[in-house]
């Protein structure tokens, strides 16, 4: 289901305004108790892993793959993969393998021509065909053109580069506007490990019921504490928060109302990963399983404004600091929860009215893994 069917800001404003004004936020149905089983069964894991290789996830904002050549390595639900722009400007997506002995071609980012093998110095075109063997004749009945690398599916939309892992297709990846807008370019980009399962990490982008809590001296100053608008479209979710200074907009006309500087949409595009907006930047994060109980965090920064605006650049690195600090706080959060699960103090979490986004998650992770989505 495409983004495109999500309320428009001035809609998603006129929302904010009005829970300002009655002191509510947006409310689910129905809680959900997610049983604590599911984050330490190694069977649900391996399952959870499985899903997200038949499912089209983001692997990588195209603005990472910015020209001819460029490439960008990394693991995907365990899968080391390698994804570059060919001379065409197409991207291809390949299984991170020499087809000799199986060493990794790759490791990082950068931009070539073809890629060398380190080990004996097989060769490959950007298109993934094996291009040169060394001492070829020493391969006697080798062909070359079914030795190349081994692609996985892989599209490009609104400015991410998905990838499907397995040979059946599945649902196409949903539509996404706000990277589609030519002129953004990485900022930045990194990764960590985090002790805590993947899931937990997830729960923590879906709700703002933990805003004054656990962000007292970092967002909270900012944000509304338990205020949200939340929206569905298919498996995936949008949670605006909004900031105080969304109030000036009380002034202008219902019509004339943009979320720029007033509000972080997140977008969980299921199953694991999320795309944050903040003013001037977006982050895109992927969420992606290591073991039960480590998750790592890769996260691309993106922004639309240019390197020689200094006053911009001066406010970008302002803001990175504060979303870095917030960010850590979160990750405290999950791993204390992580440690929480062998305590046997609970049997189910459990999702209240105000944290419906995560409550469709698991809803539709148990649907996914069932089979019925």
């Amino acid at each position: 289901m495409s983004a495109n069917a999500l309320a428009d800001d001035a809609t998603v404003v006129a929302r904010i305004l009005d829970h300002i004004d009655e002191k509510s936020t947006d409310r689910g149905e129905i809680t959900w108790r997610e049983p604590i089983e599911n984050y330490r069964c190694e069977r649900r894991y391996a399952a959870e892993i499985e899903l997200m290789r038949r499912t089209a996830t983001p692997f990588c904002p195209s603005a990472a793959l910015p020209q001819p050549g460029a490439w960008l390595a990394r693991i995907a639900a365990g899968t080391p993969l390698l994804a570059v722009r060919d001379a065409d400007n197409e991207v291809h997506v390949f299984r991170n393998a020499c087809r000799h002995r199986g060493t990794q071609l790759a490791e990082g980012s950068g931009c070539a021509k073809a890629f060398v093998c380190r080990y004996h110095g097989w060769t490959y075109g950007l298109d993934g065909e094996l291009r040169h063997v060394p001492h070829e004749h020493g391969f006697p009945g080798l062909d070359r053109s079914a030795r190349g690398l081994v692609p996985v599916q892989a599209l490009e939309v609104d400015g991410l580069v998905y990838v499907t892992q397995s040979a059946a297709p599945g649902a196409p990846p949903p539509r996404l506007a706000p990277l589609a807008t030519p002129g953004w370019r990485m900022l930045g980009a990194g990764e960590m490990e985090i002790a805590a399962n993947w899931k937990i990490l997830a729960e923590g982008f879906l709700e703002g019921y933990h805003i004054r809590t656990t962000h007292a001296a970092t967002f909270y100053p900012l944000q509304y504490d338990n205020l949200n608008v939340v929206e569905r479209f298919g498996r995936n979710s949008r949670i605006a928060f909004p900031y105080r200074n969304v109030n000036k907009l009380r002034a202008q006309q219902p019509a004339e109302r943009s979320a720029d500087g007033v509000l972080t949409y997140v977008y969980h595009l299921f199953p694991n990963a999320m795309v944050a907006t903040f003013p001037g930047r977006v982050f895109v994060v992927a969420i992606e399983p290591v073991a039960i109980d480590r998750t790592r965090l890769v996260t691309y920064v993106l922004t639309d404004h240019e390197e020689s605006d200094t006053d911009a650049q001066a406010a970008l690195s302002q803001g990175a600091d504060l979303v870095a600090r917030g960010g850590a706080e979160d990750q405290e959060m999950a791993c204390a929860i992580q440690r929480s699960l062998a305590s046997g103090a609970n049997q189910f979490f459990e999702f209240g009215l105000f944290e419906s986004a995560i409550g469709h998650f698991h809803a539709s992770l148990h649907a996914a893994l069932a089979g019925t989505a």
